[in-house]
């Protein structure tokens, strides 16, 4: 029985939130500027041997061992099974293990559905390349699931790297890469703080908020569309601290629209680290809980750091891998 091992970055989303929702982009289109990083979801497939007095074998944060896919509860699971061609003639075992917390706005639930994908896939015998991966993984969510979800967190799942992803009002999303030499990097990667707030929260309830307000939020979204273009400038050569003056201004813009987007905990660290010397910061995904990303010029890194002692810094770098099959058995 061969056994399927698929690696899958989590993302951190800078600019252009909002307009990758397909409600906003098919009537105006939109842009993001993202990363993929090294942290990852794993996850682990083959055919269950039919030694067993079971059917489905399924591991996450439960472990289902049932007898037909009908009674998975994972929904992602149940419905990519299905969508992919796989019924109860053949047992399926499937095991999940995340670096980081689901939840938590790093676009877990779309890495997962991209590894999730990836996997069964290639049990099936096809192999898809990354394009391919991101538009599946989309559909699964948006249109199985019925997930509110954007477009951005798949691709950069599928894809890694640091990208400018362009969503036109055709559906069509193109993916534009961008080359940092290692010195800018490094640079850039040292200034962007990734902290963890301890919390988590259900992403597709917040969005839901978020997409019944985008047309009524019109201005909030087409000013941080904007932003990329500029965020894009900046980050290929100009003054690395005018980004984080832009992440504040995105802040300001993102907790107008709506009311669940912060609360009175996530208000006190922002401010917290911006009197310790942040210039900006944002809440990574749909807001209320998770993790911030504080831009930190060097001179400052010591002392918000310490001002942030009592919360979790995750070192990272950018992943430019993608969503790649780590190990693939033979037999």
């Amino acid at each position: 029985m061969p056994l399927i091992i698929a690696r899958t970055p989590f993302r951190v989303s800078l600019f252009g939130g909002g307009s990758d929702y397909p409600d906003w982009y098919l009537k105006h289109g939109g842009a993001v500027l993202a990363t993929a990083i090294n942290k990852y979801c794993y996850i682990s497939g083959r055919y269950l041997p039919p030694y067993f007095n079971i059917r489905h074998r399924i591991v996450w944060s439960h472990i289902e061992t049932v007898d037909s896919i009908a009674e998975i509860l994972h929904p992602a699971v149940r419905v990519g099974l299905k969508a992919y061609g796989f019924d109860d003639r053949n047992g399926v075992e499937l095991h999940y293990q995340g670096d980081l917390p689901a939840r938590s706005g790093i676009g877990s639930s779309s890495s997962f559905a991209v590894g999730l994908i990836n996997v069964l896939s290639t049990l099936r015998g096809r192999n898809m390349d990354k394009h391919e991966l991101a538009l599946a993984a989309i559909d699964l969510e948006q249109n199985h699931l019925k997930d509110n979800v954007g477009s951005q967190d798949q691709v950069s799942a599928a894809y890694g790297g640091f990208n400018m992803i362009r969503f036109y009002k055709t559906g069509q999303i193109v993916v534009e890469p961008v080359a940092l030499d290692p010195e800018r990097q490094a640079a850039l990667e040292a200034r962007l703080l990734l902290i963890y707030t301890g919390t988590t929260r259900l992403s597709s309830e917040h969005a839901g908020d978020l997409i019944k307000n985008l047309e009524a939020k019109s201005r909030h979204i087409e000013a941080m569309t904007d932003m990329v273009q500029d965020g894009l400038a900046i980050v290929r050569g100009g003054n690395l601290d005018d980004l984080g003056r832009m992440l504040h201004e995105t802040w300001r813009l993102k907790r107008e629209l709506t009311p669940n987007i912060s609360s009175a905990a996530i208000d006190e660290i922002y401010g917290t680290a911006r009197d310790a010397g942040a210039l900006g910061g944002k809440l990574l995904g749909a807001g209320g809980a998770g993790f911030l990303l504080f831009y930190v010029p060097e001179r400052d890194q010591a002392s918000v750091r310490h001002a942030l002692r009592n919360l979790l810094h995750v070192p990272y770098q950018i992943d430019f891998t993608g969503s790649t099959l780590i190990y693939r058995s033979e037999d």
